[in-house]
């Protein structure tokens, strides 16, 4: 579900009313007005989605989080069988449901950063600097942005935090070249295969990942999707 994030405070006045009260209480402690909008809106959103996919009531539903920080969702104290990942930039918000399995999605705003060249050194492995630094322009920055969000949607649904160092595996070619799926296997879980998917577009780069179960575990459950 793509979330748009842009000032309104009619929608934030409304999507206060969806969060609780340590929820509430997480919003006042952001100090600048645009990630607390943000937040708001894409909690509220998140909230919505949950209850209409778990058919439950907005009060019955509340966050846990694993031992690395990814959030699970709870109806009544009990983990609900979905796994869902939320992620915004700018005024873009994305939020990917799965009924089974894990799931990542990053999205970032397509704007100039102050030091990407620093970045490249620091997040990506040989294969991605050496494309990067043979690309020009506009063109540099697009292909920054489909890998970053890429790396972050994998590390993301692998929900293992740091122990993944983004230089220690790289995008497929295929996917560097243009294509917008692929099968990818991480270093720290090789077992696990994980379906890529870059859903970008102008204003924004944006890609989905998604633990690629065997048949027999995914049995007839409906597709990971963008909600």
């Amino acid at each position: 579900m793509y979330v748009d994030l842009g000032s309104c405070s009619a929608r934030e006045r409304e999507a206060l009313k969806w969060l609780d009260g340590p929820e509430q209480a997480r919003r006042r402690g952001f100090v600048r007005s645009g990630p607390r909008r943000e937040f708001t809106l894409c909690r509220a959103a998140l909230r919505a989605l949950l209850c209409r996919e778990l058919d439950c009531g907005n009060e019955e539903l509340s966050f846990g989080a694993s031992d690395h920080g990814k959030p699970f969702a709870l109806v009544g104290g009990s983990r609900a069988p979905i796994s869902f990942n939320v992620s915004h930039s700018g005024r873009h918000g994305l939020i990917a449901l799965a009924p089974q399995g894990r799931i990542g999605v990053d999205v970032e705003d397509r704007m100039a950063r102050r030091d990407m060249d620093g970045d490249i050194r620091l997040l990506f492995a040989p294969g991605e600097r050496a494309g990067l630094a043979s690309a020009e322009g506009s063109g540099k920055a697009d292909l920054f942005y489909n890998l970053w969000t890429m790396k972050e949607a994998l590390v993301k649904a692998a929900g293992i935090g740091l122990r993944i160092d983004t230089t220690s595996f790289e995008i497929p070619p295929a996917m560097r070249r243009g294509a917008t799926s692929c099968l990818v296997r991480l270093p720290v879980a090789p077992s696990v295969r994980w379906r890529l998917e870059n859903l970008g577009n102008r204003r924004y780069a944006a890609a989905l990942a998604v633990e690629d179960l065997p048949a027999s575990d995914a049995g007839n459950s409906v597709e990971p999707r963008l909600a």
